[in-house]
């Protein structure tokens, strides 16, 4: 070893040992090192779980099983390749488990493949044996769904609708052919019957495959757009919800905001019967966000969602039609819902008495009983319980991240069924406690934030900080890790920053869920005026207010929804502002409603137009002047990568603003691979260090 080589070994190892004395930072990776779970799911006697774990981009299914729910990897998929996993049926007998490996086609016909691999990449449905981790391929397509008698496969293929056997390897044919998109296949409780949605542009049936005559029944076929079909538990009937057909003037409102019916047909029957109608104008936001937005509970009501009181809550009401009765009530939201399998209660996540968290709530279906499952400092949703009283869950606190668990009957505290799949590495005793933040904007209206501050502040230090602002704009963070995969990412990273010296403010700004109908549905959101913009100043001069913060190193990130103000805050305020990340944002309103037939939030004709650019980052260009790192995958399905292309091409010719780009060939709108992630927040950690803390 030459002299230079030993002084830089001796450097490091220097540095290796003060900053383990001094509580040495965790690294991005560190910190998204924990396995995120989804698709929970029971086997019909209860004696087995299932569930997907995301392993630092490498997706298996893990299954719990015995009196003691024992754990282990079933599937052995070892590389992070972008390639989903979703879809889990139990087959009825527990023994074999059906799903989809891959992701759907974008408008080109492409499936996802973030690593560029230059091999064909399929959506696939697969079958794998419990026991011996056997697995075999039953064709190109997703939504599986397993046969009553375990002996057949349905899912969907590019719009028709295939059947398998479930223990052969080799291509389901087609079921039937018929026009429109034919998707969402359930099979009646005898078998006898499958029932499916076929979409028709501006309207949709329900209809039901008789296996039996081998031919199409149209289930009260109308002029309006059916969907969510429902099996009684005898099969002789299905319930639906009724959503009004297309106007030939295009609806001005977003897609949530029609209302609808519900509706009860018996088999064979041309007509159905109308067993409930929305009260009033709301509309049926609700019954577009819940995995079940419609069960069938016993005593012959049906369960379902509804937004009409101003928050979204659960109803009951009899099948043979008359008032619905409210099962849930108050200033607060219900979300993830399943039935106990004898149907005579409804298991459900709330944020009841504790709005920037998720317990576990409940109540017969009938009204009476309601009782809170679960409390404290953590978070608790998608509950499902087994035929033998025992409850699964996810949980997660603003330490732990987010992690299967179950709640044995009799017991009134959960407990993790793969503590050991946390890794060593992950920096669960570094992280901080956020704090719940309110504060009002320029209108008055009340905005919740959770403030992270990093563990050890010097006594008159002014630290540069930060404000996240989540997507959607549906959505609502949390006080600890979150619910969905993309914002556990995201938590993880303003933990990241905390530890490395900012102050944080994650800014749940109006648009979003959480806190009623009123707050999600504000005039002038968006395309109409970005009244929502004014939040993310008042966050700012919230931070300003604090005596911990430099009110001149104030920078702001977030993805989509939050890429839009994140353009918006440097457009438009760049001397509040100092810097910014910016991940695939939306950065023009009409150019999103040309693109897009409305954009989702019905952008149509020339005034509107107008408003909508005037509500976007891109009409304030001129005006921007602080330093910005635009992040974007160029297989975006959900904002088209011109959104970033155009602003900067429209920054370019300014001059004013210093502008990095972090491009991902082949990506998607919520990163695929954890490699993805993982370069993200690194690069923005680095830019944040570069223009907030002055690190040049």
């Amino acid at each position: 070893m030459n002299v230079l080589s030993w002084y830089r070994s001796f450097l490091l190892s220097g540095l290796i040992l003060f900053t383990t004395l001094m509580g040495e930072a965790f690294s991005v990776s560190d910190v998204l090192s924990s396995p995120f779970p989804s698709n929970l799911v029971v086997s019909e006697d209860g004696s087995r779980l299932a569930w997907i774990f995301n392993e630092e981009g490498k997706r298996n299914i893990w299954i719990a099983e015995g009196n003691r729910f024992t754990s282990r990897r079933l599937t052995d998929y070892d590389e992070d390749d972008g390639q989903e996993l979703s879809g889990l049926d139990f087959s009825p007998d527990g023994t074999k488990i059906v799903f989809v490996r891959g992701a759907a086609a974008n408008r080109q016909g492409e499936h996802p493949n973030p690593t560029s691999d230059i091999d064909h990449v399929e959506q696939e449905v697969w079958c794998i044996e419990v026991e011996t981790g056997e697995k075999w391929r039953l064709g190109e397509g997703a939504s599986p769904k397993v046969s009553p008698d375990g002996d057949r496969v349905a899912f969907v293929d590019k719009g028709a609708i295939y059947i398998s056997k479930i223990d052969v390897e080799e291509d389901g044919g087609k079921l039937f052919s018929a026009r429109g998109s034919n998707t969402s296949p359930e099979w009646s409780p005898t078998g006898e019957h499958l029932s499916f949605v076929s979409y028709r542009d501006d309207h949709s049936f329900i209809g039901v495959y008789d296996f039996n005559r081998g031919k199409i029944l149209w289930i009260a076929p109308s002029v309006d757009r059916d969907r969510e079909p429902l099996w009684s538990p005898n099969g002789q009937r299905i319930a639906f919800f009724r959503f009004p057909g297309a106007l030939a003037e295009p609806w001005k409102k977003r897609g949530m905001h029609l209302p609808f019916s519900i509706m009860v047909a018996d088999i064979g029957e041309t007509t159905a019967k109308t067993v409930w109608t929305l009260p009033d104008s709301s509309g049926g936001f609700a019954q577009s966000y819940p995995a079940h937005p419609l069960m069938w509970g016993d005593g012959d009501n049906l369960v379902f969602y509804s937004e009409h009181e101003g928050w979204m809550h659960l109803y009951s009401v009899p099948t043979g039609g008359g008032g619905a009765k409210a099962l849930t009530s108050g200033n607060f939201e219900v979300e993830a819902a399943s039935l106990s399998p004898d149907r005579k209660k409804v298991i459900f996540n709330s944020n009841s008495g504790d709005i920037d968290r998720r317990h576990l709530w409940e109540v017969s279906v009938s009204g009476s009983g309601l009782k809170q499952i679960t409390n404290g400092d953590g978070l608790e949703w998608e509950p499902v319980m087994t035929s033998g009283g025992d409850l699964a869950l996810f949980c997660s606190s603003a330490h732990q991240p987010a992690a299967p668990a179950i709640i044995e009957k009799g017991n009134k505290r959960h407990r993790l069924l793969v503590p050991e799949a946390i890794p060593e590495r992950f920096p669960m005793k570094k992280l901080v406690e956020p704090a719940q933040a309110i504060f009002k904007a320029g209108d008055g209206l009340t905005i919740h934030g959770q403030l992270f501050k990093p563990d050890k502040m010097k006594r008159g230090e002014k630290l540069p900080a930060v404000i996240f602002m989540h997507g959607g704009p549906i959505r609502q963070m949390m006080l600890g890790w979150h619910m969905r995969g993309y914002y556990h990412n995201a938590y993880g990273m303003n933990q990241y920053l905390a530890a490395n010296g900012y102050v944080v403010l994650s800014v749940n700004f109006r648009a979003g869920i959480g806190y009623g109908r009123a707050f999600r549905d504000a005039p002038n959101q968006g395309p109409r005026g970005a009244s929502e913009y004014q939040d993310i100043v008042a966050a700012a001069k919230y931070l300003q207010s604090l005596p911990y913060v430099d009110a001149d190193r104030i920078g702001l990130w977030g993805g989509s929804y939050g890429g839009l103000l994140t353009a918006m805050g440097l457009a438009r305020d760049s001397e509040l502002f100092a810097a910014g990340v910016d991940l695939h944002g939306v950065h023009d309103w009409a150019v999103r409603g040309q693109r897009r037939n409305g954009g989702g939030w019905g952008i149509f004709g020339d005034e509107l137009m107008e408003l909508a650019f005037e509500s976007s980052p891109v009409s304030d260009v001129s005006f921007w002047y602080s330093p910005v790192l635009f992040i974007h995958g160029d297989d975006d399905r959900n904002v088209d990568f011109i959104q970033t292309t155009d602003l900067v091409q429209r920054l370019r010719r300014e001059g004013n603003a210093h502008v990095e780009l972090l491009v991902f060939p082949d990506e998607v709108h919520g990163f695929l691979r954890q490699e993805s992630w993982i370069k993200t927040y690194e690069a923005s950690a680095d830019f944040f260090d570069r223009f907030l803390k002055n690190t040049n």
